[in-house]
């Protein structure tokens, strides 16, 4: 028996009424979501200890499926949407998945009928795959290079957090807007099982009702018409969404009073993004964590916040520094699928450089990998500096270089193209005023078309590939330095 169905299961018979789930085709009460997950779990026990794929749309049937895929004792995996399909097809032949299970409107001819909204195709596994005992849950995440990964969890990995979020955030009964897809790790545990533990409500919109649009971006004026119409207690954001939202405000939209908590990470956080956010009255909070951690490692909340960290450890988990490099001990991933040598460890090395303050806060600096080293010798992480340049609104996309060289420059896209040169400079100017000479941005380049997937420059999930930007800029960037010179 699912341990997270068995304490949902022990909600719903004291608020059998209440609403649990909510989405475009209807509201599911505590009573009715359990019993969907019943007559779920039934139909897919023929596929118990295998590994089913879910390519599904934020919505009620989601969480369903997967709550479903604990109690039947299936291997759930979530393909997420902003996978390119060759990836997508990875990751369902690296983990020798036996179906995909789809919504009614990407079901095809010969698919089987789950239930009225879930319809599940078979297909061939090319090979087997080697998946550690425990595995109830496979979540890929991509790189900066290379294939995605795919990272097994257990029950308890996912559950430990969920607790400790509940613990820390101490926000009962809440009522949760998804805005992330719930193939984000984040979004499933901290905003489907958090909010669900807590004996609250879990609200599901597509994309596309949110105001999300993957050929022209976010209409925010659609997502802040969703949250005045929810009126959720909590949301959880990436840094380009919060700006958008700020920017938004400073045009005379006022947030509901009802929103208590809004997560914010994915990246690195500016403080000046986190200032702004204050400013205008959002009560904004930054984390850090990692898929190899179930998700979230570190949080500020109301009670206790230092703006500029990553928050304090959850209680489950325990951190260390070595060699300046984030270790995190006690909630470790069961391995990545088809690597034998990774399973079962104790320890994670996040490749992340930070430190604990004196106070207990988890500072998280940048990528190792992504360190620059000045031709002075000085030490530079370019993703603490990138964080505080977009941190205006108008500045949608940075790049900091300057490895083996005697200054930092900058490669910026413009979200507001009204803004001139003399506005960047003296954006930056303000910038620089923050930070040490070795890591002030000398000069900046403009670029005239935004980082992206499809021209190599992003990863699927949105991380920049330096090494591709840098190439893709050669000329431009090799001119400035010599000019300077």
């Amino acid at each position: 028996m699912s341990l997270i169905v068995s304490e949902l299961s022990t909600i719903a018979t004291e608020k059998p009424a209440a609403v649990a789930l909510s989405d475009k085709y209807g509201a599911l009460s505590w009573e009715a979501m359990l019993t969907e997950v019943n007559q779920l779990a039934a139909a897919l026990q023929s596929f118990h200890g295998q590994v089913v794929a879910l390519a599904a749309e934020n919505q009620s049937a989601w969480v369903l499926m997967d709550l479903a895929c604990l109690k039947a004792g299936v291997i759930l995996l979530p393909l997420p949407a902003f996978f390119s399909p060759a990836q997508q097809q990875h990751a369902i032949e690296q983990s020798g998945a036996v179906a995909v299970v789809v919504t009614q409107s990407l079901a095809q001819d010969g698919d089987v009928a789950l239930s009225d909204r879930l319809y599940l195709r078979p297909v061939t596994a090319p090979h087997s795959a080697d998946i550690p005992a425990g595995t109830v849950k496979i979540t890929f995440t991509s790189g900066s290079t290379g294939q995605p990964k795919g990272v097994c969890l257990s029950e308890m990995n996912q559950l430990n957090v969920a607790r400790s979020l509940l613990a820390r955030t101490a926000i009962s009964q809440a009522r949760h807007l998804c805005i992330l897809p719930l193939s984000t790790l984040l979004e499933n545990i901290a905003g489907v099982y958090t909010p669900l533990l807590s004996g609250g409500e879990v609200i599901l919109k597509a994309a596309e009702e949110l105001g999300f649009n993957g050929s022209s971006g976010l209409d925010i004026r659609r997502l802040a018409a969703e949250l005045d119409r929810v009126k959720p207690d909590s949301i959880i954001l990436l840094p380009a969404l919060l700006s958008a939202l700020i920017a938004y405000i400073r045009q005379g939209w006022q947030a509901p009073k009802n929103l208590k908590f809004i997560a914010v990470g994915g990246s690195r956080v500016g403080s000046g993004l986190l200032e702004a956010a204050s400013e205008v009255g959002l009560p904004v909070y930054e984390g850090y964590g990692l898929s190899e951690c179930s998700s979230v490692v570190s949080l500020n909340t109301a009670l206790m916040n230092e703006v500029g960290t990553a928050g304090k450890v959850l209680p489950h988990l325990t951190v260390t520094i070595e060699d300046e490099e984030v270790v995190v001990c006690g909630n470790s991933f069961l391995g990545y699928v088809n690597e034998p040598d990774s399973w079962y460890l104790d320890r994670v090395y996040t490749g992340d450089i930070g430190f604990i303050d004196y106070n207990g806060y988890l500072h998280i600096m940048g990528r190792r990998k992504n360190l620059l080293i000045s031709s002075f010798g000085r030490n530079i992480n370019p993703e603490w500096v990138e964080s505080e340049i977009v941190a205006n609104p108008a500045i949608g996309q940075c790049i900091v270089l300057g490895d083996a060289r005697p200054f930092c420059i900058a490669l910026i896209h413009l979200a507001d193209n009204s803004l001139s040169d003399t506005e960047v400079d003296s954006w930056l100017a303000k910038v620089n005023s923050t930070l040490p000479d070795y890591a002030r941005v000398r000069h900046w380049l403009r670029m005239p078309e935004p980082l992206s997937p499809l021209t190599g420059t992003l990863t699927a999930n949105g991380k920049p590939v330096r090494e591709q930007i840098e190439h893709f800029y050669y000329t431009d960037i090799n001119h400035l330095y010599k000019e300077q010179a």
